[in-house]
């Protein structure tokens, strides 16, 4: 009667601990950076020629140090969040992306880097989740967004997500609060200094934790497909100058150098001073990549 007692009282604590347990993603995510190599539009796949992987490790004492390190990769391939990827790289570019299930196959993030040192790196452009993505953006710009679940269309730990909170942060403060739905944007250009940033939402998923009856399932992680282009401010192009003066002649505003075991051609420098300057083509520019997502697609 005792052990009768036992289990009758145990099966009941080990439901509500599974009920207490935060939901858990279980599929692996690699980041990996270097150079375009090769983009086929045909077979909606874009590959990252001789990658570097991103990973951390854990002191005792301090913050985590994070680096990339090379691997035995000749080049990883893998589908494309969207195939807005197709206008917005091109082979040479440089550029950090990161898969799921593993190393290459479907990439959940594409940026595109810009930077003098790899410790200066910054997103100009990204297509797909910009959480999968630890390089910041350029010109102290910073994304905030909540994914809110359509809980009538769930499936374990996912739900379609009705809506994206987005935050948009400039030097850790919030400029702009815009609740989008599916296939919509926002724009800013509020800070006089010749900056921008234009978001798209195409599509996305949210966690099923704060759905009703869904807390403490455990599953593979919700991801969402964004279109985001940054031009820095005007002045980004004079100080990047100014520290290349102290570092080494033409380091200044150049992409994001080809590592030395990479065999794709290095790509070509572009100063951002030019993409800055021209705020009215830049803006024009990133409305038109958001029309031709938005625009209806042949299947």
């Amino acid at each position: 009667m005792k052990r009768k007692s036992l289990v009758s009282l145990l099966i009941p604590a080990l439901v509500l601990l599974l009920c207490v347990l935060p939901a858990a993603a279980v599929l692996q995510e690699v980041t990996v950076k270097s150079s375009v190599s090769t983009i086929s539009p045909q077979k909606n796949t874009l590959t990252i020629g001789y990658p570097l992987q991103y990973g951390c490790s854990y002191p005792a004492t301090g913050s985590p140090v994070c680096t990339y390190t090379p691997t035995n990769f000749s080049g990883l391939t893998g589908t494309v969040p969207d195939q807005a990827a197709f206008t917005m790289f091109k082979t040479g570019d440089p550029i950090v992306g990161t898969s799921i299930g593993g190393a290459g196959g479907q990439w959940i993030a594409l940026a595109k880097l810009y930077g003098s040192r790899p410790n200066e790196e910054n997103v100009t452009d990204l297509v797909g989740d910009p959480a999968a993505v630890p390089t910041p953006l350029i010109g102290d710009y910073a994304l905030d967004i909540t994914m809110n679940p359509d809980c009538t269309a769930c499936a374990g730990t996912i739900c379609t997500a009705a809506s994206a909170s987005v935050n948009v942060m400039s030097g850790g403060s919030r400029v702009m609060q815009k609740t989008l739905t599916p296939h919509g944007a926002l724009l800013f250009n509020g800070r006089n200094d010749g900056s921008s940033l234009a978001l798209t939402f195409l599509s996305g998923e949210a966690s099923s934790a704060t759905c009703a009856g869904m807390a403490g399932m455990a599953g593979p992680q919700p991801v969402s497909v964004f279109v985001l282009t940054v031009v820095p401010p005007v002045a980004f192009a004079q100080n990047d100058i100014r520290t290349a003066t102290t570092t080494s002649p033409g380091e200044a505003l150049t992409p994001a150098p080809v590592t030395s075991n990479s065999k794709t051609p290095p790509p070509s420098t572009v100063p951002v001073a030019t993409k800055a300057a021209s705020l009215p083509f830049a803006v024009v520019g990133a409305l038109g990549i958001t029309a031709l997502v938005l625009a209806p697609r042949r299947r």
